[in-house]
């Protein structure tokens, strides 16, 4: 029986560690919205949450993110980019972490910390842009080395007009 259990759990880890991609988590799903994420760091998933989908358009709304830290953070780098048909469209990058140059409050943490963050978030953008397409989010710390990565499909049939 012990020999059968071993097996069972070595069979279990080696398929874990022979998967490659995480599971599609659905963020919300709505009359006009869909928002869809992946991580696509093959080591690492998180969770995300939106506690109601249609605040997106109201600018600010509430988010539920966690994951535990594979890497430390002394420096902080986001590089988002919009993708539509496979063809990058748009591009964004900023620090978010450095010395003096702290915007988040997890700045400064180290390997294995759990980051939490439950609060408010706001887009700074006045609508979502209407249409199908993917926001790709990658984070990175001093070293290059990445600490959070996910693709965002959205899906938003809204009418502003």
């Amino acid at each position: 029986m012990k020999t059968a259990n071993v097996l069972l759990l070595i069979s279990v880890l080696l398929y874990i560690n022979a998967s490659t991609e995480w599971p599609t988590h659905t963020v919300c799903k709505e009359d006009n919205l869909e928002i869809y994420y992946k991580s696509c760091d093959p080591q690492q998933d998180f969770s995300f949450s939106i506690d109601h989908c249609s605040d997106i358009a109201t600018h600010t709304f509430d988010v539920k993110a966690a994951m535990t830290l594979r890497h430390s953070i002394k420096k902080l780098y986001v590089k988002l980019a919009m993708i539509i048909n496979g063809k990058t469209v748009l591009t964004y990058s900023d620090m978010l972490c450095g010395p003096g140059h702290n915007k988040l409050i997890f700045c400064g943490k180290k390997k294995g910390e759990r980051l939490q963050y439950e609060g408010p978030v706001t887009l700074g953008i006045k609508e979502i842009p209407q249409g199908d397409y993917t926001l790709s989010a990658k984070l990175t710390n001093e070293d290059d080395v990445t600490v959070a990565c996910a693709d965002f499909t959205v899906k938003n049939y809204l009418d502003y007009y």
